[in-house]
């Protein structure tokens, strides 16, 4: 017995991420620096200061805004959210903003989409701020709204470049498998797969494999099998008797539950 999930092959395909560093406060905002970090939601008030509360409506996952080749997307909100987007004269123009169509009980979590979409439609003002420690992203809109985001960088920022786009099966259970400073550690075993251009399964799937490492972002549930698409690091100069690469979780393409046999 078994349920399966697929997800659009539209999805297969991905953007490389940019390595950059964040520049002094003060310049231009860059396409490149923005795309350099996933912004985090930290503050949101109106033109009296006062706490726009309809952005908080799940406080445990704040917004999160990521910027690549030219668009812009939403994350942790009812909907997934996106568009186009400029910088021009110091104002972030988003335009052919749209959402996926899932309805969300909680009430606060549906105004959650209009509120952040309310805010990239104004044409806000766009600046960083890099004096301490981690860059500030302030939008400010025509009618006094202020919204920061905290810069967390993406992989390919801390790992200093692009991965490597691979796809890798899951096994539903774990193995036992060696670790000096883990005893009983389990781990997972993967094999690499392959799509064409249309999003089908191609060729032979690689051998199965132990893999010692997490990947990051990404938390096995016994007896679920996945088929998770990758970005792969080499890691410059790793500890001793650590990894020299990282696997960084982009999206779940396929998932199954499997039950064991009687």
């Amino acid at each position: 017995m078994w349920h399966k999930t697929w997800f659009l092959p539209l999805f297969l395909a991905g953007c490389a991420a940019t390595s950059v560093s964040a520049p002094p406060s003060g310049m231009a905002v860059q396409p490149a620096t923005l795309a350099g970090y996933h912004w985090v939601l930290a503050s949101a008030t109106d033109r009296n200061g006062t706490r726009i509360d309809a952005l908080f409506a799940r406080p445990e996952q704040p917004l999160q805004i990521d910027f690549s080749d030219g668009r812009v997307a939403v994350g942790n909100a009812c909907n997934r959210i996106g568009g186009t987007y400029s910088i021009a004269a110091g104002k972030l123009r988003v335009e052919n903003l749209a959402s996926t169509l899932m309805a969300c009980a909680d009430p606060k979590l549906a105004a959650l989409d209009s509120a952040i979409s309310r805010q990239l439609r104004g044409n806000p003002t766009i600046s960083l701020d890099t004096q301490v420690g981690a860059p500030r992203l302030i939008l400010l809109a025509g009618n006094g709204d202020r919204t920061e985001f905290t810069g967390k960088p993406t992989a390919a920022t801390r790992y200093g470049g692009p991965g490597a786009r691979e796809f890798l099966e899951v096994a539903a259970q774990t193995v036992p498998c060696n670790h000096p400073l883990m005893p009983g550690k389990q781990c997972l075993r993967v094999r690499e797969v392959h799509y064409d251009a249309n999003g089908l399964k191609a060729g032979v799937p690689g051998e199965w494999q132990i893999l010692g490492q997490d990947i990051e972002g990404y938390t096995h549930a016994p007896g679920v099998r996945n088929v998770l698409r990758v970005d792969r690091y080499t890691i410059a100069h790793p500890p001793a008797d650590a990894p020299a690469q990282a696997y960084v979780l982009d999206m779940v393409v396929e998932s199954e539950i499997v039950k064991p046999p009687r």
